[in-house]
């Protein structure tokens, strides 16, 4: 998995308006939690820490005023329209440590021929995983698959010492068949009649 280093600052004004500060200065605000320590509330570089997240559950190296932590996303809040960093929670980890994330379901290869739709169940699957070795994504072939079929969690094949967080059982991905348009009534008394529209 990928890993990042950020250096973090320890924050003591909290609020709306200590946010809007720190927006101004583009850093984000962030708590950190883990190992039943205390919260530390820091803030991080805004711009690092958006390419740092753009791996999901990507590993942090964070130095948070000369002390050394290692840390995975939790959870992000992003602005609704703008998508900009608002706050991001923390977890602190330790190499070695079993931990409980969501992996990205990746799909590849083509369904067979025909009108049919490909349902993602599940966008995202959860897992228990060493937490400096967590997945990026699985990858789920897809290829030939007709409606009826289905792919369930037991079927994707996981990278060694990663274990499935849900049911085997679980549908991840199912095929369903295209259903036909119903005439409008309109559209039925007009092919009816012997009238066509443009």
């Amino acid at each position: 998995m990928a890993d990042v280093s950020l250096t973090a600052t320890t924050r003591n004004e909290f609020g709306k308006g200590a946010a809007r500060r720190l927006r101004a200065q583009q850093l984000v605000p962030a708590v950190i939690y883990g190992h039943g320590a205390d919260p530390v509330h820091v803030t991080l570089p805004s711009y690092d820490l958006m390419m740092a997240l753009k791996t999901s559950n990507v590993l942090i190296n964070l130095d948070i005023e000369g002390r050394k932590e290692l840390v995975i996303p939790k959870a992000i809040q992003r602005e609704a329209i703008r998508g900009f960093l608002v706050h991001i929670d923390l977890l602190t980890v330790k190499k070695g440590e079993k931990v409980n994330v969501d992996i990205p379901i990746l799909t590849e290869g083509e369904l067979a021929p025909g009108q049919n739709l490909l349902e993602h169940v599940l966008n995202s699957l959860p897992v228990e995983a060493e937490a400096t070795h967590i997945p990026e994504s699985v990858t789920v072939s897809i290829e030939g698959l007709v409606p009826g079929d289905a792919v369930l969690a037991k079927d994707i094949k996981l990278p060694a010492g990663t274990v499935l967080g849900v049911d085997g059982e679980d549908v991840v991905i199912q095929v369903l068949a295209a259903q036909a348009e119903e005439p409008t009534e309109g559209e039925t008394e007009a092919e009816a009649s012997g009238i066509t529209t443009a």
